[in-house]
């Protein structure tokens, strides 16, 4: 599959056809966990390719106010507009991530990244570092294993702290005790802070 074929109309008939297999239909037993540790609810949070969002909802649960997700797909926005309704403290975008401007403490990333094609995997590093603020904090899961196709797209540790070294502080890129369990011993957990 080409960079070019991973476009909204891709995404948007996975949607439509309910071709979802990375969905775990919970939130991220890692990013559970991180969500949990935060202390401040004013936090601005960013979550790009949200997909269904399951970690926005948590976050609303748990009493954060300044959350947005964005995501490609109109089928997929149309929905999270019914699921979240009028919840003044989410922020639903229709829109390519690429070209979404803002200023971020914290980006969560879940099944983002690996599903761009592996290309865009720097420019995806530089757009995160345009839209945190300084010291803001990417953190989320990546794969740490190859697919024979994508996507998903896999990757390893090594590859990762060289696309991100130059514009972030690794501060975590471990392998992940908690996984969601059809993805035990496969993922990674990263915490990156903005330099």
């Amino acid at each position: 599959m080409t960079s070019k074929d991973l476009n909204e109309q891709y995404w948007n008939s996975q949607y439509l056809s309910n071709a979802t297999g990375w969905d775990m239909k919970q939130v991220s037993p890692p990013l559970k966990a991180y969500i949990d540790q935060l202390t401040s609810k004013d936090l601005h949070i960013l979550i790009p390719g949200c997909g269904n969002s399951y970690e926005a909802a948590y976050l609303l649960e748990q009493g954060f106010t300044n959350i947005t997700v964005i995501d490609i797909a109109p089928a997929l926005v149309e929905s999270l507009q019914k699921k979240f309704g009028n919840n003044p403290n989410i922020r639903i975008l229709l829109g390519n991530f690429f070209e979404h401007e803002g200023a971020y403490d914290l980006v969560l990333e879940q099944t983002f990244f690996c599903a761009l094609n592996p290309t865009f995997r720097p420019a995806y590093a530089e757009k995160m570092h345009k839209l945190l603020k300084p010291n803001g904090k990417l953190a989320g899961v990546l794969f740490n294993r190859e697919f024979v196709e994508g996507p998903p797209f896999g990757g390893s540790e090594a590859e990762y702290r060289e696309i991100f070294v130059k514009g972030f502080h690794i501060k975590v890129l471990a392998p992940c005790y908690n996984s969601f369990i059809k993805r035990e011993g496969t993922e990674v957990f990263m915490i990156f802070i903005r330099k």
